[in-house]
């Protein structure tokens, strides 16, 4: 009868701290999906500011390439306006975000190809603040994705399906322009 007892309270023992485990598991995988979320909108605000960056040197006349680089700023631009993209279930949409990733690369093709030289200082500083800020956005956001599929590939949260209908989350891979000719460090060595 004892053994019972002890058994009985070991295994509720047992059963409480599973779903106190559970419950801080599905508090932390509903909080990484909400910064993931949050770490998406920052992004494609950074995004559009660099485009609409790009507009404000096109709108300069700049020579060499000003048709490719209002071209790719003007579809950078279009691709932000994609409602598809900007409601919450934006990740069943997975060819959208391919598209995003691939206009969002070839504006940083031509931005990278763009000589900076012939532009004011103001505009310069402006479109570097503008490239860095989407560089560190684009971080973020794939920081908070890897941390929100890390979650989601421990056993208990697949097992007791805590993520629930929500798709999983997308890296966003665009190719880093380099920076270094504006003496910006962003790796903390020289900071």
């Amino acid at each position: 009868m004892r053994v019972a007892r002890v058994a009985v309270t070991a295994a509720v023992v047992v059963a409480a701290a599973g779903a106190v485990g559970a419950m801080r598991a599905a508090t932390r995988l509903d909080r990484l999906h909400v910064r993931t979320d949050a770490a998406w909108a920052a992004l494609d605000a950074a995004l559009g500011s660099r485009a609409r960056a790009v507009m404000g040197v096109d709108a300069m006349g700049v020579d060499g390439g000003s048709a490719a680089l209002r071209g790719a700023a003007d579809a950078a631009l279009l691709a932000g306006l994609d409602p598809a993209l900007r409601t919450a279930g934006r990740w069943a949409h997975r060819a959208g975000l391919a598209v995003r990733e691939d206009v969002e690369n070839e504006l940083g093709r031509v931005l990278a190809v763009l000589d900076r030289g012939g532009l004011e200082s103001a505009c310069a500083d402006r479109l570097a603040d503008a490239e860095q800020r989407a560089m560190i956005a684009r971080r973020v956001y794939n920081d908070a994705v890897r941390d929100t599929l890390a979650l989601r590939s421990h056993r208990m949260v697949r097992w007791l399906r805590l993520a629930g209908t929500a798709a999983l989350p997308r890296y966003f891979e665009i190719a880093e322009p380099a920076l270094a000719g504006y003496g910006l460090e962003l790796d903390g060595a020289g900071a």
